[in-house]
């Protein structure tokens, strides 16, 4: 504005606003990286939830179950007699079952029949089942009915029904059906 009259630059004045110091863009922070879990691939080539042998024994687990039977009377207060078999029942289908002793009381395969231990892992579709024997069973959910007993109460788990994680099981409404098949 040097080469300009007085009058023209008090007119550019009144018109505009005028800037009087630079204002820089406000520096924006830089997000952190989120880490990454790993792909399946990778927990796979690392073995992650491979249980190993030496690792396999019946003994070693049972404190497990002792933690498991705790959980399964604070979350139905206690198993009381007078409580009705079906809210038990319906707490059970949401329980984690990892640490429950379970039998297999019906199969299409009768080679499972019989196969009693300690829940290790529960996928969609199968239970890591380790027995008295020290043997790491893998036992499908599919076709199979399951039993677990607690203080007394005996409960069925239709395996066919229960073909969820464990995760995705404590979010579903289950629904009663009358036939259940094998």
């Amino acid at each position: 504005m040097p080469k300009m009259k007085d009058e023209a630059i008090q007119d550019i004045l009144t018109r505009k606003a005028v800037v009087l110091e630079h204002y820089s863009k406000k520096k924006t922070k830089q997000k952190k990286k989120k880490t990454k879990g790993f792909t399946a691939k990778q927990r796979r080539e690392m073995r992650l939830f491979e249980i190993e042998p030496e690792q396999q024994r019946y003994a070693i687990f049972l404190p497990l179950h002792e933690l498991w039977k705790q959980y399964i009377r604070d979350l139905c207060h206690g198993l009381k007699p007078d409580v009705q078999p079906h809210v038990i029942q319906g707490k059970l289908l949401k329980a984690d079952l990892h640490g429950a002793i379970v039998t297999v009381t019906k199969s299409k395969c009768p080679s499972y029949v019989g196969i009693t231990g300690i829940i290790l892992q529960e996928f969609k579709h199968v239970f890591k089942i380790i027995t008295k024997e020290d043997k790491l069973k893998v036992v499908p959910k599919l076709n199979n009915v399951f039993s677990l007993e607690i203080d007394g109460f005996i409960s069925y788990i239709y395996g066919s029904k229960f073909q969820l994680r464990a995760s995705e099981r404590s979010a579903k409404k289950f629904k009663l059906k009358g036939t259940i098949d094998l």
